[in-house]
């Protein structure tokens, strides 16, 4: 491994790198990525403005994709707050699809201009992106210009990276070889699915693209590397702890002197030093720390709770974990911790004695806000427990946050508009049908077009809801203005966003709400809407319903909380997991070919049931009891 260059940026992570025999690349983990992207961007200020005073040029590697972003938005708010020119810096992006015209709103050109170069003060000759137009009978030239313009310019000072699921840096793939330089490349399929969202579709992802070579990459004087969310944790720990491959071609950073890996704790929760630090050395061991610990030795060993011995400890690292407990003790608290977080009163079994149960006794009758980003997850998400809870006699509401329209398929919305006319002829379908059939690629839907796509999502949702028993009364479409862009691409939060937060939660004063606590993409629907959850409740802390108010968070069809954070579980019969699928099927238009399927091609409705069925499993696996399904959720304390 290559000697480390110390850096003159003064991070301030949650935890500081340590070299361990485990890692091979210096990273820094932040809480979260806004005070990450800040850290970055202030770093990348400091080079510019230090390359001014010596009267030289920046030369900047960028990224474009979601990770980057709010690194963009600081620099600009620096240029336009704090007087940051960006006379003296030239720019090479590091990728660009094939073909792709500069105008499409999905080509890298765009996204530059529209995040950073239309908000600053850079020189348009100054800022090089590799032309997504370039024919095939002259793009080999081409390339080799683009290494030769960067050379020219005495390579790139600093060079700004994201990381995709295959580990992949730029668009050098897996197989891209130690020594490549900027070439055109053929994109994965993970790669392909990852952008999907963005193209309404895999259909119409490029299958090529321009991309610098890792060579090029590694030529960069230093190197940032940016990652964000749960799903970039498998990805990054096998860059950082495991061996150099072209299977993973970040790998090959490793050998890069001057390199750090900048990540929120979602990215780095895979690390050896995170998810097993008993194995790195000395432990503090908190109460959340020895119950992670106890379920993965129970899944290391294949043993349930109550069977594990001291030898299981000893020989699994956490021998000092005895020194402050005898073996069974922890078995045994650890084994009643879980027991206490079944319960099939997910809104409080009334006349019960509470002091073991995850929800309160009283009221018996609890009003409730099941808040779900769009108008499926609620039930994808947490159907089961949405069917107990009215079953129960609780007053349940629904608000479903945003329009989901852009999910939609242009299909879709033409068959319903094309059953409207023939049910009464009318220029407004008409019109809707040639709006979509006339739209390019690169434009956005029309507001007639996304209209009805939100109506089609709306009645979709009625027809859940209605199914579990539901008043319409309780149906709440709240329409989020951050959404509704008409593409993937959303608004930051606005006052407009948050006060109509406020005021649905003012109105119902609700007991317990439901929220959607996935975190994997920071610039996600979910994170945004989850954000909006937690300025809304700030808002309110005076008001004397909230210190009744508790906040449950639940997961969506991708991840699942771990066994160790569960804080209640709602265990499921056969007849409850099938009356959720039946609820998740009325989302017609989300079955048969789902626009945002992800990497995995199954329909939400199986995903949801393997991921429940998992979690019993689980429990069961620790030695508890036998459950066809569980849905889970986590307690989010407000300060």
């Amino acid at each position: 491994m290559a000697a480390r260059v110390k850096t003159d940026i003064r991070y301030k992570p949650v935890g500081q790198f340590e070299e361990t025999r485990f890692e091979k690349i210096h990273n820094v983990i932040f809480e979260n990525s806004n005070d990450a992207s800040i850290e970055v961007a202030q770093e990348m200020a400091n080079l510019i403005k230090r390359k001014q005073l010596s009267n030289k040029r920046c030369v900047l590697g960028l990224a474009t994709g979601s990770s980057p972003i709010r690194v963009y938005e600081e620099l600009v708010r620096m240029h336009q707050e704090e007087g940051l020119s960006f006379e003296n810096v030239v720019t090479f992006n590091l990728d660009e699809y094939l073909p792709m015209d500069k105008e499409n709103t999905q080509s890298y050109h765009y996204f530059m201009h529209e995040h950073l170069f239309n908000h600053v003060n850079i020189h348009p000759e100054n800022i090089h992106i590799p032309d997504g137009k370039t024919p095939s009978t002259t793009v080999v030239e081409y390339c080799l210009s683009y290494e030769r313009k960067i050379k020219d310019h005495g390579g790139l000072d600093f060079q700004l990276l994201g990381i995709g699921r295959t580990g992949h840096i730029g668009f050098n793939e897996p197989g891209s070889h130690y020594n490549s330089g900027t070439r055109v490349i053929t994109l994965d399929h993970i790669t392909r699915v990852d952008a999907a969202p963005a193209f309404l579709g895999i259909d119409n992802v490029p299958r090529k693209a321009i991309t610098m070579g890792i060579a090029t990459v590694r030529s960069a004087k230093r190197i940032v590397l940016l990652g964000w969310g749960q799903n970039k944790a498998d990805i990054i720990k096998k860059t950082v702890e495991g061996e150099i491959s072209s299977h993973v071609p970040a790998t090959y950073l490793q050998n890069h002197k001057n390199c750090t890996f900048v990540l929120d704790t979602g990215a780095g929760s895979e690390l050896t030093r995170n998810k097993t630090p008993w194995l790195v050395g000395p432990c503090e061991w908190t109460e959340e720390l020895t119950a992670k610990a106890i379920v993965w030795l129970c899944t290391k060993t294949g043993k349930t709770i109550l069977s594990l011995t001291d030898k299981d400890y000893n020989d699994n690292g956490m021998a000092d974990l005895l020194m402050i407990h005898d073996s069974y003790d922890l078995n045994i608290k650890m084994f009643n911790r879980l027991q206490h977080t079944i319960t099939g009163w997910p809104g409080g079994k009334p006349n019960a004695d509470d002091t073991n149960r995850p929800e309160r006794a009283e009221p018996a009758k609890k009003r409730v806000i099941i808040f779900s980003p769009h108008p499926d997850d609620d039930v994808i998400s947490m159907g089961g427990t949405f069917d107990r809870l009215i079953e129960q006699g609780h007053e349940v509401h629904v608000a479903y946050q945003t329009s989901g329209n852009i999910a939609v398929s242009d299909a879709d919305a033409t068959k319903y508009a094309e059953i409207a006319k023939r049910i009464s002829p009318s220029k407004e379908a008409q019109s809707i049908i040639d709006s979509i059939v006339a739209r390019k690629e690169s434009s956005f839907d029309s507001p007639e077009v996304r209209r009805l796509k939100g109506h089609i999502r709306r009645g979709e949702s009625y027809a859940a809801t209605r199914y579990l028993g539901l008043a319409d009364s309780n149906v709440h479409f709240l329409d989020l203005p951050f959404y509704e862009t008409g593409t993937i691409k959303k608004n930051n939060l606005s006052k407009d966003d948050i006060d109509i937060m406020v005021n649905i939660i003012q109105d119902i004063k609700p007991h317990q709400i439901f929220a959607a606590g996935d975190l994997a993409d920071p610039h996600g629907t979910h994170r945004i809407c989850l954000d909006a959850v937690f300025e809304a409740m700030k808002k309110l802390k005076l008001e004397p319903f909230t210190k009744d108010c508790w906040l449950w968070l639940y997961r969506g069809a991708w991840h699942e909380w771990d066994i160790n954070e569960i804080e209640m579980a709602v265990p499921m019969s056969p007849g409850q997991v099938l009356r959720k699928r039946h609820a998740i099927f009325a989302h017609q238009s989300q079955k048969d070919g789902v626009m945002f399927q992800g990497d995995d091609t199954r329909e939400f409705w199986m995903r949801a049931e393997e991921r429940n069925r998992n979690t019993a499993k689980r429990y069961n696996d620790l030695g508890l009891s036998d459950y066809a399904a569980m849905e889970a959720f986590v307690r989010h304390k407000f300060d």
